[in-house]
């Protein structure tokens, strides 16, 4: 079995065995890292699409196909595990995609894709015909904007609830969370919180609360949305753009979440990101930064992927960077080693141009 490791897609995994091979996203397509047999080494087994540069990656656990989501690429779909890839897309009308997820609907598997700009589209049949669910945009979307050229929103993330597979939420960078519950025919803004929404996390023992990383810093909510706190701003220790947020599927109080110093528009500036994961036991009231394994300061790149895969015995956690290391941790957490390096870059859009400049 494989688990995905992408800027847009699933992050959260429960297996019955530690996974063997990660799909990887990057700028030069997806590439198939793959565990050592009975050893900690890994090593890259295949590279497809490599002239494709992998927004989000999804495994659809019904069926097991793949998706990618390509930026200013369309939607791709593999049935033999990643090997071969074919276009999807028909119905698509916006071809930049940013987000993919799925749900299951008393029809079937739903996937679910996300677009700059800021659309929703979703597919009934594996991506083979697309329809755009409109009511994303039925409210006001005037001040849908993203700071960076060409300064167009996009839609970021999207998170289904763990007990109703009716109800979404779909973050806009920038322009806010949206939810929906009756699978996408209405949505309703959800206020409290900076408009520049990273990523929705819901407890799936207590799916009334909910985390969102945003632009400024983290937001928590223990009623399902109706009043919001925030709980670390820009100077907080976790770093002021917390983006990457994971919890055990178990045990949702232990929480990693991986952050830089400042947002993105320093990072070509300096060239430095000063990114860092940071635990959580006790579900984000305080946090401390992780270090066996790391360099004593945070690294010059930005994390772009993370993901946590929930293996029974312990779990395991992994990485991935703009300049193209992956780090892994199997022993919950405690420790973390580079265990690859000189991969194509794991990046949302241009983000990984800041560090090659350096």
């Amino acid at each position: 079995m494989a688990i995905t490791l992408s800027h847009g897609g699933p992050t959260i995994y429960r297996s019955a065995a530690r996974s063997r091979q990660v799909l990887v996203g990057t700028i030069e397509g997806v590439v198939c890292m793959e565990r050592a047999p009975g050893g900690p080494g890994w090593h890259v087994a295949s590279r497809a699409l490599t002239d494709k540069h992998i927004h989000a990656l999804l495994i659809e656990p019904e069926s097991g196909t793949v998706f990618a989501g390509v930026n200013h690429g369309s939607i791709f779909a593999s049935a033999d595990d990643g090997r071969t890839w074919e276009p999807r897309d028909e119905g698509l009308t916006e071809h930049n995609v940013y987000s993919l997820a799925c749900t299951r609907l008393p029809g079937g598997p739903r996937i679910l894709a996300g677009t700059e700009p800021a659309h929703l589209f979703h597919s009934d049949d594996l991506g083979r015909h697309w329809a755009e669910v409109p009511a994303l945009r039925s409210g006001d979307t005037s001040h849908w904007r993203f700071p960076a050229p060409p300064h167009v929103a996009h839609t970021k993330h999207i998170a289904v609830h763990p007990d109703d597979p009716q109800t979404l939420f779909v973050g806009i960078e920038q322009g806010g969370l949206l939810k929906s519950t009756d699978a996408g025919r209405t949505f309703q803004v959800i206020p409290g919180m900076d408009e520049d929404v990273h990523r929705t996390v819901i407890n799936p023992l207590n799916p009334d609360l909910m985390y969102v990383t945003t632009g400024v810093g983290m937001y928590v909510t223990a009623d399902g949305g109706k009043t919001w706190e925030q709980r670390t701003d820009q100077q907080h220790p976790i770093g002021g753009y917390p983006d990457l947020l994971v919890h055990h599927p178990r045990q949702p109080q232990l929480m990693f979440v991986a952050s830089a110093e400042k947002g993105p528009g320093s990072w070509f500036q300096d060239h430095y990101a000063g990114s860092r994961i940071s635990r959580s036991a006790d579900g984000g009231q305080t946090w401390q930064a992780v270090r066996h394994g790391f360099p004593d300061r945070p690294l010059r790149t930005a994390f772009e992927a993370m993901c946590l895969e929930d293996w029974g015995e312990s779990f395991s956690l992994f990485g991935a960077t703009a300049t193209g290391e992956v780090w892994c941790s199997d022993d919950g957490g405690e420790h973390w080693s580079e265990v690859l390096s000189g991969l194509p870059p794991v990046s949302k859009g241009p983000h990984y141009r800041a560090f090659a400049a350096a």
